[in-house]
């Protein structure tokens, strides 16, 4: 699994790797752009061999050009780009009319709050260009989300790998233990509230394809 390598990758290559992997995942590439950021504040807070500033701002710049690319490459090609090609991305016509539900109902606020959401991190920015958001809104947007984003979970890496030096013996491996069950927690309740999500486009899809009269009052 690539992930797997992502931390090794992160201490051999520093700041580069994380601006690599970053923006390319948000301009679609299907990569672990988030592990990238919490090694790379993990390595920092744990070795001292990263600024954690540095970390933050590189993931922040990456991520608000990254999804910039996504976003004209979006604009420029549009759904018949996405329908002949996404699979290779794994965005299939689930998640396509997922994020053409979320851009409908939540418009611009869906490219701040996808930032935190794994499949909307990658593809919220095409989807952006797809469904005609205007470039202004969603740049404002974009670059909250991904400043928020870069602060909070570079900070959490940071002040983690800071902990876990500092413990030993029974505590620091409880603390370890204790991140990794919230990282599975987190990627759960994520991937729950995506099938959620799903559930409810392909009910509305049914009723709207559903040719049968209302019931009588």
């Amino acid at each position: 699994m690539f992930a797997t390598y992502v931390g090794p990758f992160v201490a051999s290559y520093g700041l580069w790797a994380v601006f690599v992997i970053v923006m390319l995942e948000s301009a679609g590439v299907p990569l672990p752009g988030e592990t990238a950021l919490v090694s790379a504040a993990i390595y920092a807070g744990a070795t001292g061999g990263l600024r954690i500033s540095e970390v933050i701002a590189v993931a922040a710049i990456a991520a608000i050009l990254g999804d910039n690319i996504g976003f004209w490459i979006g604009r420029t090609w549009g759904t018949p780009l996405l329908r002949r090609y996404g699979h290779f991305a794994r965005l299939d016509d689930r998640r396509i009319a997922l994020g053409e539900l979320l851009f409908a109902r939540h418009g611009a606020s869906i490219v701040f709050f996808g930032r935190f959401i794994a499949f909307l991190r990658i593809f919220a920015a095409l989807l952006a260009g797809v469904c005609g958001l205007g470039w202004g809104r969603f740049l404002i947007f974009n670059a909250a989300g991904a400043i928020t984003w870069a602060l909070l979970f570079a900070m959490g890496g940071y002040i983690f790998g800071d902990t876990v030096v500092k413990l030993s013996g029974p505590v620091g491996i409880l603390a370890f233990v204790a991140a990794v069950a919230g990282v599975v927690a987190f990627a759960w309740a994520a991937r729950w509230q995506e099938d959620k999500y799903f559930e409810k486009v392909e009910r509305e899809a049914a009723r709207a394809t559903d040719p049968s009269p209302p019931a009588p009052q």
